[in-house]
C-alpha cells in the first residue's frame, strides 16, 4: 500500500509517494518517489506500479546479495532473479481476486499433485486428478490407494498454502498423516528399516530417525538468515531424503515440506515434473555422496519455470 507524504527540506515542502516494505531481518525499507502534485492515491499507485515493483525487487535483491552465502549455482545474478520473482509473485497474490485466486491456484494443485504421485508410480493421468479433486467423482479401474493420494495431496497443499506447516518435527509427522490417510496405517516415524529401490545410499535405521530428525530441524532453524530459502529447501529435500523417516510416502512429504518452507517465506512454490524423475533421482543420490549442486541446480530451475508457467502468465491480467 502506497501513502502520501510531505516532507519540509530547508525550508521547502516536497511530496513524496511512499511505501514501506518489510526485509526478512525484520528491517523496515521506505521506497519513495517524488510528486509535483497531489492526486489519488489509487491513480497514483496504478501509474507507479512499475516503478515500485522495480524498487522493491532492487530493495530484496541487495539484502540476498549481502546476506545469503554464494555457490557456483546461487551466485549473484541467480539470487536477483529469485527475489525478484518473489516481489512479483507477492503482487499478484495481493491483486487477484478470490475467483482469480482460487483459478490459479486449483491448476497449481492439480499439476503439483500430478507431477508429484506421478514420480512415485501413480498411473492417474492430469484429467483424472482434476475429476477427483474439483468433481468428486470415482474413476473405474484405478487403484484405490491413487484416488487417495490425490485428494489427500490436495488437502495437505491447501494448508501449506495458508502457511498452516511449520518446519517442525510435529507438523511434518502431521504432514505425514495427512498424506497417508485411508492408504497406510504406519503412522510417525518408521518401525523397520527401508531402501531406496535401485539406490545403493543406505537410509538412517530407525532407532536413529528421532535423533536425525532432530538435528535436522536444529540445522534449517540455525540457518535461516544465511542461506537464500531455494537453496535452503533443495538442501534440506536432500537431507530429508536420505533420513527417509517414514515406512512410506517419503519423497511426496519431503516435496510437499520444500514448498511449505518456500511458501513460508512468501516465495512462490515449485513443481518437479515426472519428465525429470530420472535426473531428480540421480541428483537425490548425488547428494547423498556428498554432491549437493545438481539437487541444488534442479530447484533453482523447476522454481523459475513454475514461475513463469503458473504465475507470471497472469501477470498482464492483474491490474
Amino acid at each position: 500500500m502506497v501513502y502520501l507524504s510531505e516532507k519540509t527540506i530547508k525550508k521547502r515542502k516536497y511530496l513524496y509517494l511512499m511505501k514501506s516494505i518489510r526485509l526478512p531481518n525484520g528491517k523496515v525499507v521506505t521506497l519513495q518517489k517524488h510528486m509535483d502534485k497531489k492526486d489519488d492515491i489509487k491513480s497514483l499507485e496504478k501509474k507507479y506500479k512499475e516503478f515500485f515493483l522495480e524498487k522493491e525487487k532492487q530493495a530484496y535483491s541487495n539484502f540476498a546479495l549481502e546476506n545469503y552465502s554464494q555457490n557456483s549455482t546461487y551466485m549473484g545474478t541467480q539470487l536477483k532473479k529469485i527475489e525478484a520473482m518473489k516481489v512479483e509473485y507477492q503482487y499478484l497474490l495481493k491483486n487477484f481476486s478470490i475467483e482469480q485466486y482460487k483459478d490459479v491456484f486449483d491448476r497449481f494443485i492439480a499439476n503439483f499433485t500430478y507431477e508429484s504421485n506421478a514420480i512415485e508410480g501413480s498411473s492417474l493421468t492430469l484429467k483424472d486428478v482434476a475429476i477427483v479433486m474439483f468433481e468428486n467423482r470415482s474413476l473405474e479401474g484405478k487403484d484405490l490407494r491413487e484416488i487417495w493420494e490425490t485428494k489427500n495431496s490436495r488437502e495437505v497443499m491447501q494448508e501449506i498454502l495458508k502457511r498452516k506447516f511449520k518446519i517442525n518435527e510435529k507438523d511434518i509427522i502431521k504432514m505425514h498423516k495427512m498424506l497417508m490417510q485411508n492408504i497406510d496405517s504406519r503412522l510417525g516415524y518408521k518401525q523397520f528399516p527401508n531402501e531406496i529401490l535401485g539406490s545403493s545410499v543406505k537410509l538412517t535405521l530407525p532407532e536413529k530417525v528421532q535423533e536425525e530428525m532432530k538435528k535436522l530441524i536444529d540445522w534449517y532453524d540455525e540457518n535461516p538468515e544465511k542461506l537464500n530459502p531455494l537453496q535452503m529447501s533443495a538442501l534440506f529435500h536432500g537431507k530429508f531424503e536420505k533420513i527417509h523417516p517414514f515406512a512410506d510416502g517419503n519423497g511426496r512429504v519431503g516435496r510437499f515440506i520444500a514448498t511449505a518452507m518456500l511458501t513460508n517465506k512468501g516465495y512462490p512454490p515449485l513443481i518437479i515434473r515426472k519428465s525429470q524423475r530420472g535426473s531428480y533421482v540421480k541428483a537425490l543420490d548425488d547428494f547423498q555422496r556428498g554432491y549437493t549442486k545438481n539437487l541444488e541446480s534442479i530447484f533453482l530451475e523447476k522454481y523459475k519455470k513454475t514461475f513463469e508457467k503458473f504465475f507470471a502468465v497472469y501477470a498482464k491480467y492483474v491490474k
